[in-house]
């Protein structure tokens, strides 16, 4: 069993806090599983599994993507995966445009090239807010989703990316790479 790992743009404490505002007017209206405010961050590639004695090579491979620059990002509006028939992922958006899209496919490369297999999906920014296995009911969430819908949650730029850890639970940043400026 190797180590459970994903790459991502952390979100600063002032989005954050904005964030945590916003899931608590939430929380209460729906019977979801909230995502802890601590794990909320904007995944750039999962690689799942890996084993632990290659986890050099890894991060070698992660150094050496230096063609991205600093990332402008908006997180703003709310939405549902797979849709809102049947949700089951709450997200905010992300708005970041090329640098966003460059940076994860500049990631997606470095991997593949050290042996993780590639994602064929399209890469769709987005911040899980919260997730459900089973159908609830989501009535009393439209209002308050509709209000928050109009207005930004937060912007900022971001200068690195991070390699973390996902284990028992819990997030752990293994390491930062800085984006150049």
């Amino acid at each position: 069993m190797g180590l459970r790992l994903f790459t991502a743009i952390d979100i600063p404490p002032d989005v954050k806090t904005r964030l945590a505002a916003l899931l608590d007017r939430l929380r209460p209206l729906a019977k979801l599983h909230w995502i802890p405010l601590e794990k909320l961050h904007i995944t750039t590639k999962f690689i799942g599994e890996w084993p632990e004695e290659r986890l050099d090579d890894l991060k070698r491979a992660l150094s050496a993507i230096t063609n991205s620059a600093p990332v402008e990002i908006a997180i703003r509006r709310l939405g549902w995966l797979p849709n809102p028939r049947s949700a089951r992922v709450l997200y905010a958006g992300v708005e970041a445009g090329e640098a966003l899209t460059a940076l994860a496919a500049d990631t997606e490369r470095a991997m593949q090239g050290i042996g993780v297999a590639p994602d064929d999906r399209i890469y769709r920014p987005h911040v899980t807010l919260a997730r459900t296995r089973k159908t609830v009911p989501l009535d009393t969430l439209r209002p308050t989703l509709a209000e928050i819908e109009l207005s930004p949650i937060g912007s900022y730029t971001a200068s690195s990316f991070a390699l973390y850890l996902s284990t028992g639970g819990k997030y752990t940043k293994l390491q930062e790479f800085p984006l150049n400026t």
